[in-house]
């Protein structure tokens, strides 16, 4: 089977909604985040992609870009040095998918900024958080919000 059909064709989507097979892909445990920090910061290697994603192990992280990868959406590019260098970036698939990121991520500041008021109206200098936890698969909004306000852009190595 062709990488660009596994997404949908292994997904456990309802037939006739192609929609749920990509927001299955792309809401798995770091996904959005390493997607995130793949298009602000183009082609990466692995141990700087680890750095820029705090928090993630070097197994969850190395499991999100394989399946990101048998979906077509991130290419890995190895050459055979020693040591060897293996570096991660956007395929065009990926690429497809920027101006969604990018959208989801000005309705991810719109509603920190929102829920920031609205905790700061009900508990004064209690405004620090979303108020929305973070958990393995968190929220596509609050974790490109969290990447957004915690990830310095620095050139891939």
């Amino acid at each position: 089977m062709p990488k660009a059909s596994r997404m949908v064709a292994g997904s456990r989507s309802p037939v006739g909604c192609p929609m749920d097979s990509l927001l299955r892909l792309l809401m798995g445990p770091w996904t959005t985040y390493v997607l995130w920090v793949l298009s602000t910061n183009g082609p990466t290697r692995f141990g700087q992609l680890k750095r820029k994603v705090p928090g993630v192990s070097a197994k969850v992280l190395t499991d999100r870009l394989r399946m990101l990868e048998e979906a077509g959406v991130v290419r890995r590019d190895y050459q055979a040095t020693i040591p060897p260098q293996v570096t991660y970036s956007l395929s065009p698939r990926g690429e497809e998918l920027r101006d969604v990121l990018d959208s989801l991520n000005e309705v991810a500041v719109r509603w920190q900024k929102a829920d920031q008021a609205a905790l700061a109206a009900k508990v004064p200098g209690q405004a620090t958080g979303l108020g929305v936890p973070h958990g393995a698969d968190g929220g596509a909004a609050a974790l490109l919000a969290r990447a957004q306000s915690s990830l310095a852009v620095e050139p891939a190595e």
